[in-house]
């Protein structure tokens, strides 16, 4: 059996329409009631949209009922739809902890309550009889405040749990605040976490500023497309982007996958790692080896290539760096004891 890494998976957006349907149904059937049935839930929460503000905001609609009491619920879904259904032998998760607590809360006590749900995110994700290796990655947002967001950074940097940060939220919005941005990025290094964010995936959001403080850049595919001259730099840092097929089509970034095949000949080409990811699994109803065979039946990559982006994806997981762990990934589902993810 192949076994793959999944190293770019929003939590909010790995639900899949059936778990989340079922979900409102038996507990929150308010949330379904604007739908006839499940075949047009369906259509909404997975169909395209036009812009990557307007795909964002399907994710505030699952944030909203995944609470302290309710991840377990749908982490354990989760995972066993990897395990088996992809064959995921590596997973980071990604999300935003204060995002997940009560909004009648103070701004502080909704800081305080963040390691709770990265606590409950952690255990949940151990699931027993599938036995997929996962770690945590914890996402500054764009519309949060700068207490908010260097709380984030600075609970990653305590947690075992977590093995890396992110800044999410569209790219586009940084702007106004880049300034912070790099300085969290910059003390986000200076506590040893690894880092990653959400850059160059559509025109507004580039931003060569934050490059020098990722070692994975989320997305990234308008280096190759408009700024190929930075590949050479990237390829010499030894960052890794996170490519995500299916996204652009769904946010309206790509017209058509096949404009993937420049991003994957030019960064293949300069010597930069890409690693294949779904982004939000549940939202596209796709899953990662349908991404792989996409990939390959549109002619953007062959199985050699196919195979170098696999391999990236293990080289380039956060766990591995994270503390100086083993860089095994069978070390981590043959041998448990090791203790790899906290």
């Amino acid at each position: 059996m192949a076994l793959y890494a999944e190293l770019h998976r929003h939590l909010g957006g790995s639900v899949v329409p059936r778990v989340l349907w079922r979900y409102f149904q038996r507990n929150q059937a308010n949330l379904a009631e604007p739908f006839a049935d499940y075949e047009a839930f369906e259509d909404f929460y997975t169909r395209p949209r036009k812009t990557l503000d307007e795909y964002l905001e399907l994710h505030t609609l699952v944030e909203k009922v995944q609470t302290q009491d309710t991840l377990p619920y749908f982490i354990y879904r989760l995972i066993r739809g990897a395990y088996v259904f992809e064959n995921l032998a590596y997973l980071e998760l990604r999300y935003t902890p204060y995002l997940r607590t009560p909004e009648h809360l103070s701004q502080t006590e909704r800081i305080d309550q963040m390691a709770e749900i990265v606590e409950t995110v952690g255990i949940a994700s151990q699931a027993v009889e599938y036995p997929i290796v996962t770690s945590q990655i914890l996402c500054m947002h764009s519309r949060l405040p700068y207490e908010v967001n260097k709380a984030i950074v600075d609970l990653a940097a305590a947690n075992e749990y977590v093995c890396g940060i992110d800044v999410a939220g569209g790219d586009a919005h940084y702007r106004a605040r880049l300034g912070e941005f790099v300085e969290l990025y910059a003390y986000a290094r200076s506590r040893g976490l690894n880092t990653t964010g959400h850059l160059y995936e559509t025109t507004e959001g580039c931003y060569p500023e934050l490059l020098p403080y990722l070692m994975r850049i989320g997305h990234g595919i308008q280096i190759p497309l408009l700024y190929p001259e930075l590949l050479p730099q990237i390829a010499r840092e030894g960052q890794c982007l996170e490519v995500c097929p299916t996204t652009y089509l769904k946010t309206g970034t790509l017209e058509s996958i096949q404009q993937l095949k420049v991003v994957f000949d030019r960064c293949l080409e300069a010597g930069v790692d890409i690693a294949i990811c779904t982004d939000n699994a549940g939202l596209h109803n796709m899953r990662l080896p349908f991404e792989y065979e996409n990939l390959l039946t549109y002619d953007i990559i062959g199985f050699e290539e196919l195979q170098a982006c696999q391999d990236a994806a293990f080289r380039h997981a956060f766990a591995w760096k994270h503390k100086q762990r083993p860089a095994s990934i069978l070390e981590g589902i043959l041998h448990p004891e090791l203790n790899l993810v906290g």
